[in-house]
């Protein structure tokens, strides 16, 4: 992880703690009293999930006995937040991610769970899903695979099953779904490439490529194969041209009528 980056994040606490008194003792909370990133972000996310049954403390424990065990976990997550400045306009700094932003909350989630289904622990990391769910609104299998450098936008409703594949460098907008078509078994959800953007309530269904670079468009329902670097559009879709780049990822341009 960049060396800068942790002090960056504290740096743009101090402003927010000054601009905005009232939220002093929660950013304080948050980042000015942790010891690093990977403390900051395991306050965070077990204040976020923890219930009556699950304490924070224990959620807590949890998570930092898992960045300390596995620090990628830790740097995937750097990846994102930038990922997420980097292609949102609304976003203004990276402390704006890592406080607020229940996308990028989501899939920090995900990585602790699907860190937790591979160790065997299957029932606790469907108890993190769970909850995940249940606060965010966003439900991830724990055995799904995601990438870094992964921004979910506004993610209300994203629902990815449990072997979807979603590679680095890919940008998925609120209410898509990757998902089966029906109730087989085995591999049955979707493998998304690196660079592909997802629209607004695109439903990508049954076990098919989106190719590396490809953009599907908002309402959209894919059934099959999605080659290379095209836009997809319509019900069922079709090709109806090309990404104006390699990584619809990155210049996140919604209109897919300008391919």
């Amino acid at each position: 992880m960049n060396k800068n980056f942790w002090q960056t994040l504290r740096n743009e606490a101090q402003v927010m703690t000054e601009k905005e008194p009232l939220l002093a003792t929660y950013v304080n909370e948050c980042i000015l009293k942790q010891q690093d990133f990977a403390g900051a972000l395991s306050f965070i996310l077990s204040n976020k999930l923890s219930d009556k049954v699950m304490s924070a403390t224990a959620l807590r424990t949890m998570l930092d006995q898992a960045y300390r065990d596995q620090p990628l976990l830790v740097e995937a997550t750097v990846f994102d937040i930038e990922a997420t400045f980097e292609r949102d306009p609304a976003v203004k700094s990276y402390l704006t991610v890592l406080l607020y932003f229940k996308g990028f909350h989501a899939i920090q989630v995900h990585r602790f769970a699907h860190m937790l289904w591979l160790m065997g622990r299957h029932e606790l990391a469907l108890f993190i899903q769970s909850r995940s769910s249940e606060v965010l609104s966003v439900d991830i299998h724990p055995a799904a695979y995601i990438g870094q450098g992964v921004m979910f936008d506004h993610a209300t409703g994203i629902v990815v099953g449990e072997t979807a594949v979603i590679e680095d460098n890919v940008s998925i907008m609120q209410s898509v779904t990757l998902g089966g078509t029906g109730n087989e078994v085995g591999d049955r959800h979707p493998k998304v490439r690196h660079g592909v953007m997802i629209g607004a309530g695109a439903k990508i269904l049954g076990n098919i490529e989106i190719g590396p670079g490809a953009k599907v468009g908002a309402g959209s329902v894919v059934l099959a194969n999605v080659p290379s670097h095209v836009t997809v559009a319509g019900v069922p879709a079709k090709i109806v041209g090309k990404p104006s780049c390699q990584n619809p990822c990155q210049t996140m341009r919604q209109n897919v009528l300008e391919d």
